[in-house]
């Protein structure tokens, strides 16, 4: 059982992780092959964004040194599995661009040889029925500093042992009547030494054996005995794994396995305001806090991925980070930064009203209307362009309109003069207001001369607002997303709090009075565009013919810097 030491800094080449730099050694010393990588999930939940690490480590190493990479489906718990995740876990590994190819397992396709195995250690004295309740076991492992002490049933003999575990596995016992056990040390200094649990008693129908087995080996008994079966030679774990690598290594070194595979340990993705554990991801589910496992404020890659953020902005956030043994934390703008970064070259620049303010302009002419050039992308030419409807009435938002502004305010207010994209300068002139004092219209006239947004005689205006036509608009609801939660770290709380206190109530803020340019009347639902000095969106599943339903990916700044700045 050797550690396997991060190689010295001297021998790595230039911005080369520890992992990848055990790989070439281990083919420069003939230790291995090929490389064979494996991703094993459970199927008892969705991938997060925290996956998408070990995901895209676990390819990546993989296609980097000409080996291949395992989609293995850790299928050791029916309780808590189904095939609905199962599912999703593919989906999500393709939408990243990762192909398994013929190289997709369940552990469940083990069962039979790792029971075998099983059946070896009892054999070989190395592992013992005990019937100690769950409870009792945990009292007598003992803790960090003082040792465990030995079950009652520890010296049962193999005979004693393979009936009990024959029995076991035909269904005589209750759940929890018996489990199986490795015969170590009660005395380790690393408790995973300590006589680990190897199989459970579980009556619960299974998603692929269905009723065959009512015993089930956990994680660490199934885990390396699986790499070997599939000749996986780095399994590549996350660092909480480090204190099991000992058990690992002993099961290996104690059964006839076809090869000897080897852990190695990564630090862990931590993201700011943001939760990255199943469990907790669960609960926020089950609790009703959100609106299923594809809300787009969870950290799932499905929500991620109905939100609208492209799967090239996680590869590349994954990729600026590094592959080290030290736990950290990521801020939550680092991935903020990678979408507006992958979003910003390819999204096409459309025009959306948020919170309409409409417009009349009286010296327009009635029941006309004109159609204006728009570029689909300013900084991308070969994007094209597109007509934009532009008439007597229109919109924009009400935030570009102030009636009494402050020195620096330069959009519209009464007499000001603007520009409208791609149009024309118009003029405030009349300011409308209904019982209650609330702008409910303005009154503009606009310069022809002006068309296409320049003035002939060269002069100029300080604010370019948005805009839609009133008699071309389309009504949408408008999703704006924002973060989860309100406290950089949500999952640590004091003493008699509740983590679920840190919930942003803000994290949704729906708008169904929004006006669209027509173009985004057929949008693809997950194809992202701009809307214009508001933010990136993308049509949601739950749109519906001439009822689309936008979903804000990101704003266009980052609007959490600039208030923490003013607080």
């Amino acid at each position: 059982m050797s550690d396997i030491p991060a190689p010295e800094k001297a021998n790595e080449t230039a911005g080369e992780d520890f992992i990848r730099a055990a790989i070439r050694a281990d083919l420069a010393a003939g230790r291995v092959a090929r490389v064979v990588t494996r991703f094993p999930p459970e199927p008892n939940g969705y991938l997060h964004i925290g996956h998408a690490k070990a995901i895209a480590l676990n390819f990546s190493v993989a296609a980097e040194f000409g080996g291949r990479c395992h989609l293995r489906f850790d299928d050791t718990n029916p309780a808590k599995e189904e095939q609905e995740y199962i599912d999703g876990i593919k989906a999500d590994l393709t939408w990243l661009g990762f192909d398994w190819g013929t190289h997709l397992y369940h552990t469940s396709d083990y069962f039979e040889q790792l029971y075998s195995w099983a059946v070896h250690l009892i054999e070989a004295g190395d592992a013992y029925v005990d019937d100690l309740s769950a409870e009792e076991i945990r009292a007598r492992r003992g803790t960090l500093t003082a040792p465990g002490t030995d079950s009652p049933f520890r010296d049962r003999t193999a005979a004693e042992n393979l009936d009990l575990f024959s029995r076991m596995r035909a269904g005589e016992f209750e759940n929890g009547a018996r489990v199986l056990r490795a015969k170590i040390d009660m005395t380790s200094g690393n408790i995973n030494l300590r006589d680990p649990v190897l199989y459970r008693i579980l009556h619960a129908h299974h998603p692929r054996t269905e009723d065959k087995w009512c015993l089930y080996p956990n994680y660490d008994f199934a885990h390396g005995q699986s790499d070997a079966i599939e000749a996986v030679t780095h399994s590549l774990c996350s660092l909480e794994f480090e204190a099991h690598r000992p058990l690992y290594d002993w099961l290996l070194e104690h059964l006839p396995v076809p090869a000897n595979p080897r852990q190695y340990e990564f630090s862990r993705l931590n993201i700011t305001y943001t939760v990255l554990s199943k469990r907790l991801l669960r609960e926020l589910v089950d609790g009703g806090h959100v609106a299923g496992w594809d809300d787009p404020r969870m950290p799932t890659l499905v929500g991620l991925r109905r939100r609208g953020v492209p799967a090239a902005a996680i590869l590349e956030f994954i990729a600026r980070l590094s592959v080290g043994k030290t736990e950290g934390v990521v801020e939550v703008e680092a991935l903020e930064h990678a979408t507006r970064d992958a979003l910003n070259p390819t999204a096409p620049r459309l025009m959306g009203v948020l919170r309409p303010l409409k417009i009349v302009i009286e010296n327009y002419p009635e029941g006309e209307s004109e159609l204006l050039d728009a570029a689909n992308h300013p900084q991308d030419e070969a994007a094209g362009s597109r007509q934009v409807p532009f008439g007597r009435e229109l919109y924009v938002e009400q935030d570009d309109f102030m009636e009494d502004p402050p020195r620096k305010f330069f959009r519209l207010s009464p007499g000001r003069e603007v520009r409208l994209r791609y149009a024309y300068f118009v003029t405030c002139t009349e300011v409308i207001k209904n019982e209650q004092g609330e702008v409910i219209e303005l009154r503009c006239t606009y310069d022809p001369a002006t068309k296409g947004g320049n003035a002939p005689d060269g002069r100029k205006v300080k604010a370019t607002l948005h805009w839609v036509s009133a008699a071309h608009a389309v009504d949408a609801e408008l999703r704006l997303y924002d973060r989860l939660f309100d406290q950089p770290n949500p999952a640590k709380v004091e003493e008699g709090q509740n983590w679920l206190d840190s919930l942003n109530a803000a994290s949704l803020e729906t708008l169904t009075g929004a006006k669209l340019e027509p173009s985004l009347a057929d949008a693809a639902p997950g194809v992202p565009v701009q809307f214009e000095r508001q933010g990136y969106f993308c049509v949601d599943p739950d749109s519906a013919a001439g009822k689309p339903v936008f979903n804000r990916i990101i704003s266009l700044r980052d609007s959490w810097a600039k208030a923490a700045k003013k607080g």
